[in-house]
Formats: structure tokens, C-alpha cells, sequence
């Protein structure tokens, strides 16, 4: 028997006339030149770039392994946008994720100026990612995931693209029988902390963040 072709998005009724078809899913070794784009993206929009030595290279040599299943190691979800409703494509068929469609209603005409920069197939544009990986937790004795990134581009922002990837997480972590998602946000970042904050984050007060890496991160490793 032939797969079924999932449902087709249609428009809300509504005054409202642009839309765009959203879908969120599994990155793939073949994404890694837009993972790269939009990580460096977000270094600049964090004030960072002087941390970012990222390369496509290393992202591909240890984001995915053909050993390695989703959501055990590091996981990429990208989310992308279309004018037109998404066809069934063998994303649709991957055993461990299915994509997520959301139809996005506008108030105005939407251009995106990198369209052709972040273009992944005709008409279909990356808007953004989030990428983590499981932790665990003594005190609950149950795993959870960290968030080590969530970056939406600045075209696509306040259109709710950001609650969907963080929710896309969250459900899977509900799934998976874990206790909790964690990350950080810089101090300065007012817009992310009230974002996560509306999203039911709870700000710890009582940790502070700590890091080994370069010359310290090898010194350590070389106390007896």
C-alpha cells in the first residue's frame, strides 16, 4: 500500500491575506552549510564572533554520526517557511521525527532579503534551529535535555517562530518520560529572558555558569 500524503495546510478564515507554511524537522549532514550560516548569525546578534571558530567541517565531523539516533545525541531541529504547503517528501517518512506543519498568518507582505541565501529547495527557506542534547539530573534521577542553541533569523522574529522550536523540543522531552529542559541566556538579552519567562522558563538565581576550555581546559587536565 502506498504511503498516504499527509493532510494539506489550507488558510484560516480570516481578513488577513499573506501567510507562509512553516515546518519543523530533523537537520540532516546536508543542512550543515545553513547551520553554519545561522550559528554565525547568531555569534554576531550575541556579540560573540570572537568565540566563533566553527567551521563546516566540524560540524559535520561531530554533529552527526551514522551511528548515533536523534534525540540520544546531538539533535538539530530546523525550522523552514514556503509560500506554498510543503509536499510529501521522505522527511515525512523518517522514523524518529515527524515534521510539524504550521500554517502562519500575516498582517502585511512579507519579503525575505537572504531568501536566496538560505534557500534549502524551490520555494522553501531555513527561518531557523534549535539544537540540543540529552543531560540528566541527580536530584530528579531522570535525563532531560539541554538547549544549546535556539536562534531564530531577525526577519522571521515576533512571528512565534521561537514557541514553536522551543515547544517542538519540550514535547519530545514529554515523550521521552524526561524531567526537564535547561539553558542559559546572556544577562543582557532582555528580549530572550522575557520570551522565556512567557514560555513558563524559571530563572535559577541560585547557579552561576561556569567553563574549562583552552589553555585552562588543558591545564586541568594535566593536575595530578
Amino acid at each position: 500500500m502506498a504511503t498516504a500524503a499527509p493532510p494539506t495546510l489550507t488558510p484560516e478564515t480570516t481578513p488577513l491575506s499573506h501567510h507562509l507554511f512553516t515546518r519543523i524537522r530533523l537537520a540532516t549532514p546536508s543542512d550543515i552549510p545553513h547551520i553554519h550560516k545561522l550559528i554565525h548569525q547568531m555569534a554576531v546578534y550575541e556579540r560573540l564572533t570572537h568565540l566563533f571558530s566553527a567551521t563546516e567541517s566540524s560540524l559535520s565531523a561531530t554533529l552527526f554520526s551514522p551511528t548515533v539516533q536523534p534525540f540520544h545525541s546531538f539533535t538539530i531541529f530546523l525550522l523552514e517557511a514556503s509560500p506554498t504547503p510543503f509536499p510529501f517528501s521522505t522527511f515525512d517518512s523518517n522514523p524518529f521525527f515527524k515534521p510539524i506543519t504550521k500554517l502562519v498568518n500575516l498582517s502585511l507582505p512579507f519579503e525575505d532579503p537572504e531568501r536566496d541565501t538560505f534557500k534549502s529547495m524551490d520555494d522553501v527557506t531555513v527561518t531557523g534551529f534549535v539544537l540540543f542534547f540529552p543531560n540528566y539530573s541527580t536530584f530528579l534521577g531522570k535525563p532531560g535535555f539541554y538547549l544549546e542553541n535556539l536562534y531564530v533569523r531577525e526577519c522571521y522574529r515576533r512571528m512565534g517562530f521561537g514557541k514553536m522550536l522551543l515547544s517542538a523540543v519540550a514535547k519530545e522531552a514529554v515523550k521521552m518520560k524526561y524531567g526537564r529542559v535547561d539553558w542559559v541566556v546572556l544577562d543582557w538579552n532582555v528580549n530572550a529572558l522575557r520570551f522565556y519567562e512567557d514560555m513558563g522558563g524559571e530563572m535559577v538565581e541560585e547557579y552561576k555558569f561556569f567553563r574549562l576550555t583552552g589553555k585552562a581546559l588543558e591545564a586541568c587536565g594535566q593536575t595530578q
